[in-house]
């Protein structure tokens, strides 16, 4: 009987964590314009802005209203407005901190769930020209990231708590039952609401729509400006994670840079500039976009401990911008900590070398590429770089140079550039291969379910492809679960132990010594003699006794 409670809390831990992701990120009946939605994907790398009268307090972004006291709530909606003043909000630097790291589009919150109203919206009071900054600034933003040249982008939550409020109806999310008269007010707001976003700031590029009732948003979007790209609510757009494998179609990840989308004054962690280069060069070279999230201090300008970050993010990007803007991924996402994007040809790939923080300058490195095959015409070449000269000592050998042996493409480079003071750059490194072409068909495996088997843990995957191996390895990696606005820090995976596999098909491990309690990651692997391909990430809960 136990170990069928075992079995019994793993499903269900799955099914609460899937309800809820499902539920915020649920897309389906995509109606962009093809060719407007590949607009968006050549872009690739945009600012996510979270913003709200509770900025002021450094807390969560409205979801403190779901659960809260009558007092909280009365004090939340009636006496924040009174303090909000976000004087130092200026759209142009934004824009300019944004361009500067990379960014082309910019979405902004122009309400989030807790219903405040970035905008004169004649739906509501509970809104920015009610309080003492009193202009809309919803209009400031987009006129300024218009004439910045980036494109423009909304956030909209047809969730409305102050709606709920108004109605006395206890918020909460998830599971809210309405009558037919409040369902019909409440799709009534969102039609007025969306409305007025869509005829009173000119043209929008991007909507990003966060809660239900998502179709009458929608539609009314797709109907007064048909060339938006709605993200979520249309396509896929992973919260605070990345695919565990590249996509074929359009997908957009949007990632905080500490663990709050708000701004948060205390006890956060915020992302180096390397590990967000990183998540970049990542989500590009699975076929996504990488919406990056800031939260303006309360004054309303980009706080300083985002905004060093971010400049490094720009000094990285300055240099390799061409491996991320308009690029689309190679045959494979990546040899180990060389990642790969590519041409929409295919024939020019960008080799993005992580994890050698510390390569001296001048210093030559080899490597080998399982995945790329040269040809006649094939050139090599650094970003960044002109392979000729490294300062204050020219003689050293800096060029460039690669050779095809039966193994795979051999390259030898040299980082030549000094970026900082004191020699030492500790981001990655781009190598462009012009005119290649690929070396092999890729084996590609799937991640399967987890089952509980005599108290252990049994993980399951399957061999979909062999690619060009007679004899392949597969595994799995896993890891205990970071949480779900931590689990981008860290980059560590255990493995299981190897073993031979010959045929497509299913295949089976046990995950060892794992923690009661615990959730874990885990995903398949399959070892091909000159590279490694792995399946998508899934997660699986641990709980009750084991005996």
């Amino acid at each position: 009987m136990k170990k069928l409670l075992v079995i019994f809390a793993v499903c269900i831990g799955n099914f609460l964590y899937a309800q809820k992701e499902e539920s915020d990120n649920r897309f389906a009946g995509n109606k962009n314009k093809p060719a407007r939605q590949e607009w968006l994907r050549d872009l690739g790398f945009g600012m996510f802005i979270h913003f709200n009268v509770d900025a002021q307090l450094g807390i969560t972004i409205s979801h403190s209203l779901v659960g809260a006291s009558d007092d909280y709530l009365k004090r939340y909606f009636n006496e924040l407005p009174k303090t909000f003043d976000p004087f130092a909000f200026n759209p142009a630097a934004i824009a300019k901190l944004a361009k500067l790291a990379g960014m082309k589009y910019v979405v902004f919150t122009a309400k989030h769930h807790s219903g405040f109203c970035f905008w004169d919206s004649k739906t509501t009071s509970f809104k920015i020209t009610n309080t003492p900054y009193k202009k809309d600034l919803l209009k400031e933003y987009v006129e300024g990231i218009r004439k910045s040249g980036l494109a423009v982008g909304l956030y909209y939550s047809p969730e409305d708590f102050k709606f709920l409020y108004d109605q006395k109806i206890l918020i909460k999310r998830g599971d809210m039952q309405f009558d037919k008269k409040t369902t019909a007010a409440y799709d009534d707001l969102v039609r007025k609401q969306t409305t007025e976003l869509f005829t009173m700031f000119g043209k929008i590029d991007v909507l990003f729509i966060d809660g239900e009732p998502k179709e009458p948003c929608r539609d009314v979007a797709w109907k007064l400006q048909p060339d938006v790209v709605i993200t979520r609510g249309a396509v896929n757009t992973p919260e605070q994670t990345l695919p565990g494998i590249a996509l074929d179609e359009f997908w957009e990840s949007c990632v905080t840079m500490g663990t709050q989308w708000n701004y948060k004054p205390t006890h956060d962690n915020i992302k180096k500039g390397g590990r967000l280069i990183e998540l970049l060069v990542e989500a590009r070279s699975k076929g996504g976009n990488f919406l990056l999230n800031v939260g303006p201090h309360p004054d309303g300008y980009i706080p300083y401990e985002q905004e060093i970050e971010l400049r490094e993010v720009a000094a990285w990007h300055f240099i390799n911008y061409e491996a991320i803007e308009g690029v689309r991924p190679w045959i494979i996402t990546n040899e180990d900590n060389l990642w790969f994007t590519a041409s929409k040809d295919k024939k020019t790939v960008y080799a993005v070398i992580t994890g050698i923080p510390d390569w001296p300058k001048g210093e030559r490195k080899e490597f080998v590429l399982g995945s790329i095959k040269a040809t006649p015409q094939t050139t090599i070449s650094i970003l960044g770089q002109n392979d000729k000269v490294t300062e204050y000592a020219n003689q050293l050998d800096v060029d460039s140079r690669f050779e095809q042996k039966e193994d795979g493409l051999h390259i030898s480079i040299a980082r030549a550039q000094r970026v900082y003071d004191n020699y030492k750059w500790p981001n990655p490194i781009t190598v462009k291969l012009e005119n290649v072409e690929p070396a092999l068909d890729p084996p590609q495996v799937e991640t399967g379910s987890a089952n509980i088997i005599n108290g252990t843990i049994e993980l399951n995957g399957r061999l979909l492809k062999k690619g060009n191996a007679d004899s392949l390895q597969i595994l799995f990696e896993y890891r205990p679960y970071a949480g779900f606005a931590e689990n981008l820090y860290s980059k560590d995976w255990l493995r299981t132990n190897p073993v031979s596999i010959h045929e497509m098909g299913n295949f089976t491990q046990s995950l060892p010594a794992v923690e009661e309690g615990k959730e874990y990651q885990y995903r398949a692997v399959v070892m091909h003699p000159r590279l490694t391909v792995r399946g998508d990430v899934k997660r699986v809960t641990v709980k009750g006794s084991r005996k």
